[in-house]
């Protein structure tokens, strides 16, 4: 008989992060009080972390499906066919919480739980991205949370041996007092070898192997569906603690046991630990599940039931056997110096039921912890759209505000974040930060997997619907600015409290503008994570729905980068400008203001002249390629000057408005540089296609010059753009923003 506990007030209830109603749904569903064990598993599974209690009604809008999409939303990670027999698995997940608490570990962790859902699904996992933001550079704890973030993704990913090639970072007031750490990995398996969490049948054996349980990480899904305050500093024993030597050896041990054809199931420990990993899995097969914890390889002594099955230690795997496996299985594990019990066995019982020293601690039906869990239509309040054509000084001279954009903390060079990370472990990366997205080649094939993550999160602010389509839009340009076509995404949805109307009507315009571009696109959303209550008392991020993007290149020696290549080549500009400065970072950076509507997106348009580049690519016509994003027209030129160590003269005869044309953020548009035959036919083609065209003027030189008369020596443009993040991590005074 199950134990019954009667000292659970509503003060613990609370602490459990429990609403009153949802307490009183537990009774009934268990026709019962619960018990403190059962109570912590249910405000676990039933946290918004693990639930999307908030969002899931709204994320069941998203397109999941293709031809090529052979697992959506569901799994550990999602699954897509690309070609001869080979699998892409993807996931990308937060880590916001625990990283502001310890930014290292937190961090570190967020990057070995990623990679263990990928490895679970029987991929290899073979590159790393990260989607990063931190408060303003003047903030006093910026500097630390940054340094503890990159150390963690940087010491975790390379220990593991897996290539960290790219991603995002920027910084805003709004992150002052909650960071976004989001981890994105790729890894890949054969079609045939694709390993789910459904635990089907009755009699199978449960396998724990990995690490072994210690208190680190009890409660961490329900902190990281709670808004912090100023006492957040107290919740830092609930940050994990990561090993990446032991997630190496769990790795390459998981994938011995996989090749071997014992498993049934099986599932990683992460949110919620061996609860979620246990319950999932019988929900996911339609069976029940017993659980013996005396058995649970222990860290520390005298553990209760309640901390072994809320833990969040790391590096620990979960599995269902085909019986009489057990011995093998454990041979294995054993030979990797790794942890190996047999912990309970599926039932038919459609029952969670753990037994702790001779007690059944639990015994919770499991369609109770996941069917059964709250789905809340949270009332949502959509504002209209930030609107307005802001104004600002037209004669401020274009090149002196071009060398201070590109030494702002949004635009800086990364190196000093990147150069701190193996971006070349396993020799199969193509294309290395800095690009429009990272190439990773298929080891042993002329394919190469293209991979981005992307958002605005200033236009989702101004208007979520555009700004969630937008981030959608500029995934799908990085990848295709590379050759490769896009294939589907992964979404991090990181807002603040979902329970304030304002902000789920952020959430719901967002997803309504990710959907509306993943179909417009054929770019459909495989997988994802959210991430709420991102709040520090009561002030919210700016609402940052991450998109990250795959895409493939089917042949890798046709693909394209971003520097200048020849003298003399002609400067093409693909699309529509019309000097959009609404929500730019012009306007922030140099007249000191966010506001205006964000620039308007057509998708037929970004489908067009994507499919018009990615063909001269994929033709090997076109070689040198950058889409255009933060900074507009002017500082993609000096991005693809600085990264070829080439200069051009550019310009356009009759500007009405120099600073619109030049540093306006218009979308759907692209800079190709070509030598001159082959760059009169793209023009002519172009044109015959009705796709806005124009040449802006030739390679070459040490300086962008303008209209041939202004002009700036890359070496200055250099020193700007490669200095600031330095100076910024050497402790340099970093000046308040207007």
């Amino acid at each position: 008989m199950t134990e019954i506990s009667t000292d659970i007030t509503p003060a613990i209830v609370a602490e459990h992060g429990l609403i009153p109603e949802e307490y009183q749904r537990i009774n009934t569903l268990l026709g019962r009080a619960p018990n403190m064990v059962e109570l912590g598993v249910f405000s676990v599974m039933w946290s918004e972390h693990c639930s999307y209690k908030s969002t899931r009604v709204h994320l069941k809008t998203l397109p999941t499906k293709a031809a090529w999409v052979i697992q959506g939303p569901g799994e550990n990670a999602g699954v897509i066919d690309i070609g001869d027999g080979d699998a892409c698995i993807f996931k990308m997940e937060s880590h916001n919480h625990p990283s502001f608490i310890e930014p290292y570990q937190g961090a570190a962790t967020g990057v070995g739980g990623i990679m263990r859902d990928v490895f679970t699904m029987g991929a290899r996992p073979i590159a790393m991205m990260n989607a990063l933001r931190f408060g303003e550079p003047s903030h006093p704890k910026t500097r630390h949370l940054v340094s503890g973030v990159v150390s963690g993704i940087g010491g975790y990913g390379n220990c593991m041996g897996v290539p960290t090639v790219g991603g995002e970072v920027n910084f805003h007031k709004s992150f002052n007092g909650n960071n976004l750490v989001n981890a994105m990995c790729v890894g890949l398996a054969r079609t045939d070898k694709i390993f789910l969490s459904a635990a089907k049948g009755a009699g199978n054996p449960v396998v724990y192997f990995g690490s072994k349980t210690g208190r680190d990480g009890i409660h961490g899904a329900t902190m990281a569906s709670a808004q912090f305050d100023d006492a957040s500093e107290e919740k830092r024993p609930t940050v994990q603690v990561g090993d990446p030597f032991a997630e190496k050896l769990l790795l390459e041990a998981t994938l011995e046991l996989m090749a071997t054809d014992a498993i049934v199931a099986i599932q990683d420990m992460g949110a919620a630990g061996l609860t979620s990993s246990s319950a999932e899995m019988a929900d996911k097969g339609g069976s029940g599940i017993e659980l013996d914890l005396d058995k649970v390889p222990q860290r520390e002594t005298h553990m209760t039931a309640y901390e072994m099955l809320l833990s969040e230690s790391q590096e620990r795997m979960l599995a269902v056997l085909k019986p009489g496996r057990e011995a093998e299985a454990e041979k294995i594990f054993k030979k990797w110096e790794l942890d190996f019990a047999v912990i309970g066995v599926t039932t038919d019982t459609h029952r969670f039921i753990a037994r702790h020293q001779g007690k059944v601690v639990a015994d919770i039906p499991v369609t109770a912890l996941s069917d059964e869990a709250p789905i809340y239509s949270r009332p949502f309040e959509k504002r209209a759209p930030m609107s307005g054509t802001p104004a600002y000084d037209k004669a401020r001279p274009v090149l002196a505000s071009l060398e201070k954009l590109m030494a702002a903390p949004d635009m800086a060079s990364r190196r000093w974040i990147w150069e701190q990370y193996d971006n070349s472990v396993m020799n199969d990366t193509l294309q290395h930060p800095g690009g429009d997205a990272a190439v990773v080649r298929v080891h042993g094939s002329k394919k190469a997997l293209a991979i981005t993550t992307d958002v605005t999160p200033r236009y989702v602010k101004a208007d979520p619907v555009t700004g969630g389509a937008q981030a959608v839009a500029e995934a799908w340009r990085n990848l295709t600015a590379v050759g490769a076509t896009p294939l589907a995404v992964t979404d991090n949805l990181n807002f603040g409290n979902p329970q304030k109307p304002e902000i789920m009507g952020q959430i719901v315009g967002a997803i309504e503008g990710i959907g509306a571009a993943c179909r417009a696109l054929d770019f459909p959303v495989i997988g994802g994570n959210c991430s709420l209550y991102n709040e520090t008392n009561g002030e919210g991020i700016l609402p940052t729905p991450a998109i990250g993007g795959v895409g493939l290149l089917k042949d890798h020696a046709r693909m394209a980068t971003i520097g200048f290549k020849r003298e003399e080549d002609v400067v093409i500009l693909i699309g529509e400008t019309k000097g959009h400065l609404g929500q730019s970072i012009y306007l922030r950076e140099i007249e000191g203001r966010e506001e205006g509507a964000c620039p308007p997106l057509d998708l037929a348009a970004e489908k067009k002249h994507g499919d018009f580049v990615r063909g001269l690519i994929e033709a090997g016509r076109l070689d040198t390629v950058h889409d255009l994003s933060d900074g507009g027209l002017l500082v993609a030129i000096a991005e693809m000057a600085l990264k070829g160590g080439m200069g051009a003269s550019v310009g356009q005869a009759a500007i009405a408005d120099a600073v619109g044309f030049w540093f306006g953020e218009d979308q759907g548009r692209y800079l190709l540089a070509a030598p001159f035959a082959e760059a009169e036919k793209i023009v002519a083609e172009a044109r015959a296609a009705y796709i806005p065209v124009a040449e802006l003027g030739r390679t070459g030189g040490d300086a962008i010059t303008l209209n041939d008369k202004d002009s700036m020596a890359l070496k200055t443009l250099s020193a700007a753009h490669e200095g600031w993040f330095p100076r910024f991590m050497s402790g340099e005074e970093i000046p308040v923003r207007n």
